[in-house]
């Protein structure tokens, strides 16, 4: 669900100036404008490409997006998973980017591939200049049709995704919804994973994924999507430039023609495996999203497995399930409904003839005008949001670009906005029946009930004389450099709270609030850390006027985003709102603060959602090996504040924690020590005497005293191995402690160094290492973490690999650390480095909600944005020598605490 920017159209005469100039005989009929829909201009290439265009100017940066339209739907016989190990292979190289993560790293991008049903889609974002343009637009254009995929890739890559296979492995809720999809779809591919079969992605011949490359990486096969702040000119230009030469091939794509026939009678799926918390689903068939019961169909989702739906209120609120999640597929071909909840193993059989009882009782019980009411509302704030985000907006316009065409997004919101309560309640006698039920048991039936799926309507039927809406308006074009943003903050204090404001044109005309609010001391909070845990969920759950669902509704009707959470000492607020509804979030925000209900009921349905999640925790190797590491960085006494607990423990504490002992905390806030920063479009005068009325009288007794966090000394180094039976993915981690603040004069060695050595997206030297030539984990690498107020940071480095390669993994790794710090860095390898941290870093103001949050913090720190611009130039000015020191000085490989978790007895 998506919204659409609105930008200008390219004269036909400048247009046909530029495809005149372009280079390798790109001619003037290579890129023929086909129209504009919502601020998004479309033109074709005579290649096939479809390009779109989507210019921000109040977007920093610039998303180069391509969609292959191929997806495991299109896979045959032998060739499951083959798009997804391609959309891996394209990462290994071209003759022009032989290292196509690095050269990404180089340039600052936020990337990624991901493979689907039907399509498999590519992404960069980058700080908007020409230069990042052009690499983004000669990257993809490059690697469409020249990658590599050769076979000693082949033999590395292969491992890692069979590691990223063994991941899914691990989680049986997973693996159970794969069943019930393959169950559900007998002869049509949606019923196979897209990961693939173990076999195939062992077995596959390098020849045949040559040819499924060759036969599907084609510009006729291909949408192009640019997105955010970039000359329209220069696009066009450029892609003229690096697509144009791309010559149309002679063979034709052969189209899927596999229809699922109508499912005549409910089915099973039954899973078995180890584990602590049962799970139970229900999936029913559904029309294909070009079809108009599909949006129906999304909104009858909602009304069912939203926080205040009837499936909400039939498990979670009853204490008979723990989570509820609930999904529509809206796929190229019919696909899917599918509703799944998490319970006791005991729980089971009666959760899922409860799920039946609601889904398919709505025969009986038809959606009412309120539920559909709440879920249009829902609908209309998602697709707000969305369109102010022009990157995320670009990629998921792709979603509907895989479905046949992207002007289905509109189509499709235009649609759910004129759906009637007949429409709801007439598609779910339609298609939520038994018969076309998929789910854990088996009842014969003595005739046929079938739910008849429609035929996928022809799309260009379907669009014709479509136009859509006007598009909405841009914002200003600021570039978030710590220059920039020291320019134009605004700092001041209204009563005790110190405030820092960025006012601006945004797209959407949207804003973003942060607010801290400092609490309590150790004295006053020991003992109470799962309390305040609990006290930042509960606080959202309802106030002594509204509940939890009528506070959701007040904000979903408002098309507004407010989170509350609590840590040791701190609470935190973030508010995402238009700048019309920013005074009635603030409203909302005052009650819940001001006004909270400790409603009962609340409380024990939070602490069984809490306990649900630890008790998963038990078996899983990541979340164990995790919680050691805290545990062995940070080895307090069992009963200073700062002691991380075991997962017993930790349930222990859970259970003895009572409603009082929340009280108790609450009574600790206060509004008399906190930072508030907005960022946006929005009026200070205006917001201000909300603010005021929110703090104003706001007090306690109990001081606020910081909890400080220093540096254990002398903490045991050593290995630790955790057995975690029937999983098939272990989990590596090795790490340390050292005494530094983020502005130790060796911080900046030691960021540039761990950027270098394991940070950087597959380019780092760990990263190359361990998944690139060894293809022993889909993921490894090292990040490092320092207080700005403690001399306390840590290193740590990790993997996910298969159990009987930990050995390998571990070796690797120890190689790698040993060379980096003997050997050092060249210069060159340090300098290519800098320039890619450095680009990355300019994106991380580029989101307004992590600008808001830095802003607060510094205000807490005694910080403004000259710390980013001294760091930058620090980074800049970085020796090899210092980064070797910094390192030989601080990770000592002696030192390191290594955990392994994972299935070892099987190996």
């Amino acid at each position: 669900m998506l919204l659409s920017n609105k930008f200008q159209w390219l004269a036909f005469l400048s247009l046909a100036l530029i495809c005149a100039g372009l280079r390798n005989g790109a001619s003037a009929q290579e890129l023929t404008k086909v129209g504009t829909v919502e601020g998004i201009t479309e033109y074709k290439m005579a290649n096939g490409l479809q390009v779109l265009l989507l210019p921000d100017p109040s977007e920093a940066k610039v998303t180069v997006n391509i969609t292959i339209l191929v997806g495991s739907r299109h896979e045959g016989l032998g060739e499951t998973g083959m798009a997804h190990l391609l959309e891996h292979m394209v990462f290994k190289g071209t003759p022009t980017f032989p290292n196509v993560p690095k050269s990404l790293s180089e340039h600052g991008a936020d990337f990624n591939g991901t493979t689907w049903l039907d399509r498999t889609n590519y992404f960069e974002t980058m700080p908007a200049s020409n230069d990042n343009l052009e690499f983004g637009i000669q990257l993809e254009a490059d690697r469409l049709v020249n990658s590599n995929v050769k076979r000693e890739d082949l033999v590395s890559e292969m491992t890692v995704v069979r590691n990223e296979f063994e991941m899914g492995e691990n989680n049986p809720e997973a693996i159970l919804s794969q069943r019930m999809n393959a169950v559900a779809y007998e002869w049509h591919n949606y019923g196979k994973s897209t990961i693939g079969n173990r076999s195939d992605i062992e077995r596959v011949p390098v020849e045949n994924l040559q040819q499924f490359y060759k036969k599907y990486y084609q510009p006729d096969n291909a949408v192009l999507i640019v997105a955010g702040k970039f000359d329209e000119k220069k696009a066009l230009e450029l892609i003229g430039k690096y697509f144009g030469k791309l010559k149309k091939p002679t063979r034709v794509l052969p189209k899927t023609y596999s229809e699922e026939p109508a499912q005549d009678g409910e089915r099973i799926a039954v899973l078995r495996r180890v584990g602590k918390v049962g799970a139970a689903g229900l999936l029913y068939h559904i029309p294909a999203f070009v079809h108009p019961d599909y949006p129906v169909i999304e909104l009858l989702e909602d009304v069912l497995s939203r926080d205040s739906g009837r499936l909400h209120k039939a498990l979670i609120d009853t204490k008979l399930a723990t989570t509820l999640n609930g999904t529509s597929y809206g796929l190229h071909d019919p696909g899917y409904l599918e509703e799944f909840c998490k319970c006791t193993p005991q729980n089971v059989d009666k959760v899922l003839d409860t799920m039946v009882n609601v889904v398919e009782g709505i025969a009986q019980q038809p959606i009412t005008e309120e539920e559909l009411k709440i879920s249009k509302q829902r609908f209309t704030k998602f697709n707000e949001q969305l369109v102010s985000k022009t990157s995320n907006f670009a990629i998921r316009l792709s979603e509907a670009a895989a479905c046949g065409d992207y002007r289905l997004f509109f189509l499709h919101r235009d649609r759910a906005e004129q759906v009637t309560l007949e429409d709801i309640n007439r598609v779910a006698k339609t298609y939520l029946i038994r018969s076309n039920r998929t789910m854990g048991k088996y009842y014969p039936t003595a005739k046929p009930e079938r739910a008849k799926i429609p035929a996928t309507p022809e799309i260009a039927t379907v669009l014709k004389d479509y136009k859509g809406r006007a598009a909405m308006t841009l914002g200003e074009a600021f570039i978030p450099t710590p220059e920039n943003i020291e320019k134009r903050v605004v700092r001041g204090q209204i009563d005790s709270i110190k405030t820092a404001f960025i006012t601006k044109k945004t797209k959407g005309e949207v804003v973003d609030l942060h607010l801290n609010l400092r609490f309590g001391n150790e004295e006053t909070l020991k003992g109470k850390n799962k309390s305040i845990d609990l006290l930042g969920d509960l606080l959202m759950r309802g106030t002594a006027t509204k509940t939890r669902k009528q506070i959701q509704d007040e904000l979903d009707a408002l098309g507004s985003n407010l989170s509350v959470g609590a840590d040791l000492g701190l609470l935190t607020v973030s508010i995402h709102s238009k700048k019309s509804k920013l005074l009635p979030t603030l409203a909302i925000l005052e009650d819940v603060l001001r006004h909270p209900g400790f409603n009962v009921e609340e409380f024990e349905l939070l602490k069984n959602e809490y306990r649900e999640r630890l008790t998963k925790g038990k078996t899983d190797p990541q979340a164990l090996a995790m919680r050691e590491m805290r545990r062995r960085l940070n080895p307090f006494p069992k009963d200073n504040i700062r002691y991380t607990p075991t997962v017993d423990e930790e349930l222990e504490r859970l259970d003895s924690t009572t409603l009082e002992s929340l009280k108790e905390i609450y009574s600790q806030f206060s509004a008399q020590t906190g930072e508030l920063a907005i960022v946006g479009d929005f009026e200070p005068e205006v917001v201000q005497p909300a603010i005021k009325k929110l703090i104003l009288g706001w007090t306690t007794t109990v001081a606020y005293k910081r909890v400080e966090r220093p540096a254990v000394k002398d903490i045991l180094s050593g290995k630790e191995v955790i057995n975690t039976p029937d999983k098939e993915n272990a989990v590596y981690l090795a790490g340390l402690s050292f005494p530094m603040t983020d502005s130790d004069p060796q911080y900046p060695a030691m960021r540039i160094g761990n950027f270098i050595l394991g940070e950087a997206p597959l380019a780092s030297r760990i990263s190359v290492r361990v998944r690139g030539e060894k293809g022993l984990s889909y993921g490894a690498g090292s990040f490092t973490s320092s207080s700005p107020k403690d001399k306390n940071s840590s290193f740590t480095m990790y993997a996910i690999t298969n159990p009987n390669n930990m050995g390998k993994v571990n070796a690797t790794i120890a190689e790698e650390l040993n060379k980096f710090l003997k050997e050092g860095l060249s210069l060159d390898e340090l300098d290519k480095g800098k320039a890619s941290l450095l680009e990355s870093m300019k994106l991380q103001h580029a989101d307004d909600n992590v600008l808001a949050n830095d802003l607060a913090n510094g205000l807490f720190l005694g910080r403004t944005f000259d710390y980013y611009k001294n760091l930058e130039k620090q980074i800049q000015d970085v020796k090899a020598e210092e980064v070797q020191k910094a390192f030989q000085e601080n990770v000592k490989p002696e030192r390191l605490i290594i955990i392994e978790a994972g299935d070892f007895k099987k190996k």
